[in-house]
């Protein structure tokens, strides 16, 4: 990026006026604590902010510090998190709020080198957490500051590629003013996230426009430039749904699992259980008689794409024991466990509950 130190304190100055009469009125902007910061940070990653912010209210009171979180169980807080997703994040804070508790008595550090050693933080939190609470000179690059910067600069490499995102928060430090180092780098973000977005980005209100090289050059379609992404992988699933009284059989996943630690309803893969029943049978460990297929629906993770056909079935009553990790779970007390959104769908398309 060929920018003198004029143009530079130019360009920073256009942006931070823009943002303060155009930033967002978010709950975490009106605090500089550095642990609302910090669960913020993290509930955004991957998650939209319409999303996060009944979520990160309700998680602050319930754990309004680092001890609270510290000191909660694992499953209360993936209880918390149900729905918001990706709960290796959710896992993370708690192993993290465990180690800032023992090793640096329930305060956040303000030290990059001990921030980055915490699970669950890498550089882009690590930058905002020590600019945004402790206005520190720290680039923050996510997703909107490397599209932004990108077509800033005229890059056309792959910003998915570790050497150009790297360079990019070079950029990124050089222009950031004394002083003010939270703002910028919430400017360069708003900026991304509400005119220089993906597709059809809004140049003409944006406020540095005539510093941008793929605006002055027509090509902010084209930046910033990303190799193609391996398409996620199709599994079709059979799940089983069974009911007593008030109750449904779920199952506890197991830890080396995608959503591991958490609860779901039994399942096979279908393509090597063509006729799940016996399988379902044995695995459950009841006499089961198929009921009806009660339906399909379908959960999108980064990698992977579940489609799961829902079927319903009836066994003995005389049966009792369950082999472990099988529970009758009542219904008024679904919300009390942690499920992942890709179960909840099956509760939905079942009714089950209602």
């Amino acid at each position: 990026m060929n920018m003198n130190k004029n143009s530079g304190q130019n360009l920073s100055s256009l942006l931070l006026d823009w943002y303060q009469e155009n930033k967002r009125d978010l709950p975490w902007r009106r605090s500089k604590d550095p642990y609302s910061i910090w669960i913020s940070e993290i509930m955004l990653q991957q998650t939209r902010v319409e999303t996060v912010i009944p979520y990160y209210t309700r998680f602050l009171q319930d754990y309004p510090n680092v001890r609270a979180l510290a000191e909660a169980g694992e499953e209360e807080i993936l209880t918390s998190w149900k729905g918001l997703g990706y709960y290796s994040r959710a896992r993370n804070l708690h192993r993290a709020a465990q180690m800032i508790q023992e090793k640096y008595q329930g305060i956040i550090p303000n030290a990059y080198e001990d921030l980055r050693l915490l699970p669950g933080i890498g550089d882009y939190t690590a930058g905002a957490v020590l600019s945004i609470a402790f206005n520190l000179s720290f680039p923050a690059v996510d997703g909107n500051v490397l599209r932004v910067v990108s077509r800033i600069a005229g890059w056309e490499e792959d910003i998915r590629d570790a050497m150009g995102r790297e360079k990019i928060g070079h950029i990124v430090s050089g222009l950031i003013p004394p002083g003010r180092a939270g703002e910028f780098n919430q400017a360069l973000m708003e900026l991304g996230a509400e005119l220089c977005i993906p597709k059809n980005p809004l140049c003409t209100d944006c406020p540095i426009r005539s510093c941008c090289s793929a605006m002055s050059t027509g090509r902010q379609s084209c930046i910033p430039v990303k190799k193609q992404a391996k398409s996620p992988v199709p599994l079709e699933y059979w799940v089983a749904v069974l009911r007593r009284d008030k109750s449904v059989l779920m199952q506890y996943r197991d830890q080396t699992a995608l959503l591991g630690r958490m609860w779901g309803f039994p399942m096979l893969i279908k393509m090597l259980s063509a006729e799940p029943l016996n399988e379902f049978t044995q695995q459950i460990g009841l006499e089961l008689r198929e009921m009806r297929r009660l339906g399909e629906t379908k959960h999108v993770f980064t990698h992977q794409v579940w489609r799961m056909e829902a079927i319903e079935f009836i066994w003995e009553e005389t049966q009792n024991e369950l082999p472990k990790g099988l529970a009758w779970i009542p219904f008024d007390k679904m919300d009390h466990i942690p499920i992942p959104r890709a179960f909840q769908k099956i509760i939905k398309l079942c009714d089950i509950g209602v």
